[in-house]
């Protein structure tokens, strides 16, 4: 057998050349003028795929946001989301740093878009990724930090419902949607679903096209009841998300939504959440007054759910009433 022989330098000059065209390999994107370089696929979900990109020139790292359109509402229905980003400034929700257009959507013709948002990029990810870290560590957050947190989140979802002239609903809140800060602090992802929160239901028609845009928008686990269901007249307001915000608290508590496991055994989660179902580990380390709140959040009459400002004095009059002094969670 012939052996073969490579110098050090002739080997590192290969492997130099290859790492050199692979990075040049790479598919480029331009947003806005700007070329950035496509890293790898960080996230995809029904109607978009998340990319982690990065600036040709300053290398600064970026979430790509694509959602392919196969008609002109779907279009409209991203373009809108690009508005509501533009629209909701505030700490706690996601900016926009960059958007784009290309081509137009034409389901008649089979034809697709493609929309584009250029979003800050967070290496800890989303508060599910850290739920998922912490059950697998068995390190539930503390009481006091739980409601730091959440009271955070509530800030920013009250903002929204608190938008002139017309109040505006997240409609999937949901640990996946809320991104954490280095320092962890949350940031609202994922406008896709944000509508106006009010809306007044007078047909069967009108009825049935929202509860099939629920039912292709809200995740299921965090979805209220009424949107399963929707009555030919009747009234829904911003109370849907405070149902959303009771689950998501609930996952803060116990790592997951109270409706996950009636999901994982394939069970109707619609029967549940209709059936008022709501129970507690009975291994809680949090207080009745955690479960009370989270109870209250997850009232099934719409009309007798308490709105957000009712449910953020609650929380700040538990976080005056702790006795923990703890600031930071366990990492």
């Amino acid at each position: 057998m012939t052996s073969i022989r490579v110098s050090e330098d002739s080997l590192l000059q290969a492997l130099s050349k290859l790492v050199m065209g692979c990075i040049c390999a790479k598919e480029s994107i331009v947003v806005d003028g700007v070329t950035y370089r496509i890293l790898e696929q960080i996230a995809e979900g029904g109607f978009s795929t998340i990319d982690l990109v990065e600036h040709v020139r300053t290398r600064d790292k970026f979430a790509l946001k694509r959602i392919t359109c196969h008609s002109t509402e779907d279009q409209i229905a991203a373009q809108r989301e690009i508005e509501f980003h533009k629209h909701l400034e505030h700490p706690a929700i996601l900016e926009l740093e960059a958007s784009a257009v290309i081509g137009s959507a034409d389901i008649m013709h089979n034809v697709t878009s493609e929309v584009l948002l250029l979003l800050p990029y967070y290496p800890r990810g989303t508060l599910h990724d850290e739920l998922v870290r912490r059950e697998v560590k068995k390190e539930p957050f503390s009481e006091e930090f739980a409601l730091k947190l959440f009271q955070q989140i509530c800030e920013a979802v009250h903002f929204m419902h608190s938008i002139e002239p017309q109040p505006l609903a997240h409609r999937d809140l949901k640990p996946h949607n809320v991104l954490l800060t280095r320092d962890m602090r949350p940031v609202i992802m994922d406008l896709g679903s944000t509508t106006t929160a009010c809306v007044s239901i007078k047909t069967h028609s009108e009825a049935q096209h929202l509860q099939d845009v629920a039912a292709e928008r809200c995740s299921i686990t965090y979805r209220p009841p009424e949107l399963f269901q929707v009555n030919s007249r009747c009234e829904i307001d911003e109370r849907t998300d405070v149902w959303s915000l009771g689950c998501l608290l609930y996952a803060m508590c116990f790592f997951k939504s109270p409706f996950d496991t009636v999901f994982e055994r394939g069970d109707s989660v619609a029967l549940a959440v209709q059936g008022n179902n709501l129970k507690f580990p009975p291994n809680s380390t949090f207080s009745t007054d955690m479960h009370n709140v989270i109870t209250w959040m997850l009232t099934p009459n719409i009309a007798v759910r308490p709105y957000l400002s009712q449910i953020m004095d609650r929380i700040q009059d538990m976080l005056n009433n702790t006795s923990t002094k703890e600031t930071n969670p366990k990492v």
